[in-house]
């Protein structure tokens, strides 16, 4: 519908679509991860091509990457000056900071190593190596068709999967902005927002999932309910706002203690 459409339909799908890749990255493609759905490695090798061609990544990758993830946990810069987690905040930041919240959202994209996520894999399984590259060259294969098809949606699709990916950055920085890496209780950030958490799988409960990884999506609320007290006394950081908009948190704290303020004179 993209040559029938108004400039601002096209818009507001553009847009949409950004939003659902940050949604199924989060969702539906994050929780593949941790359980996966079939019983079957055919299928379930099925669904990450699947994914693969939804997302315009490589889901195995993502995998192998997201593994790095939870052996860091947002670790800070050793003395090498590197991190385990390759997706940590504070790995391109500095003075022991975490990266400012722009440069995390719109770089992330372009920092994935290739190479080196594909040596990773190889270690595990050659044959999974081979096939994240498959999911690779099939992606660039149906991106480099639709550009021969029609090249300006083509440039329109190629603009909102950009934004979409960074829409998920974005996602990940606010997760882990004011995370404790010391303390395995504290390793995310928790966003308890019931509708948040409806809509998104309880990718809420962030704090907790670092916490219990391999724990059901399902779960979460059970398993907050069992540790709040330890949570508590760990000052496990806590958010209003729903993690893509973090960003309001700090302009929310502002306006709180203002009306506090003025209330108390």
């Amino acid at each position: 519908m993209f040559h029938h459409l108004q400039w601002w339909a096209n818009l507001i799908l553009g847009l949409v679509y950004s939003l659902s890749i940050s949604w199924n990255v989060n969702g539906i493609s994050h929780n593949f991860i941790h359980n996966a759905y079939f019983k079957s490695f055919a299928l379930n090798r099925a669904f990450s091509l699947l994914e693969s061609v939804t997302m315009g990544f490589s889901q195995t990758m993502y995998d192998y990457v997201h593994r790095q993830h939870h052996m860091g946990n947002n670790d800070r810069l050793n003395e090498k000056g590197d991190t385990i987690d390759w997706i940590s905040i504070y790995r391109h930041g500095k003075n022991g900071e975490p990266e400012h919240a722009l440069k995390y959202t719109f770089l992330s994209y372009f920092r994935d190593d290739p190479k080196r996520i594909y040596g990773l894999i190889r270690r595990h399984s050659v044959w999974l190596a081979n096939f994240a590259v498959f999911e690779v060259v099939l992606v660039m294969a149906l991106i480099s068709l639709l550009f021969l098809l029609d090249w300006q949606t083509g440039l329109f699709f190629i603009v909102f999967y950009y934004l979409g990916h960074s829409f998920t950055a974005m996602n990940g920085y606010y997760e882990h902005l004011g995370a404790n890496p010391d303390k395995p209780i504290a390793w995310g950030v928790s966003c308890y927002n019931r509708l948040y958490n409806f809509v998104w799988f309880n990718n809420g409960y962030h704090a907790e999932h670092h916490y219990r990884p391999k724990q059901h999506w399902m779960a979460m609320k059970e398993l907050h309910e069992r540790i709040r007290d330890e949570q508590v006394e760990a000052g496990v950081h806590v958010i209003a706002w729903p993690h893509q908009f973090g960003f309001m948190e700090p302009l929310t704290n502002r306006l709180r203690n203002s009306m506090q303020s003025q209330g108390s004179n």
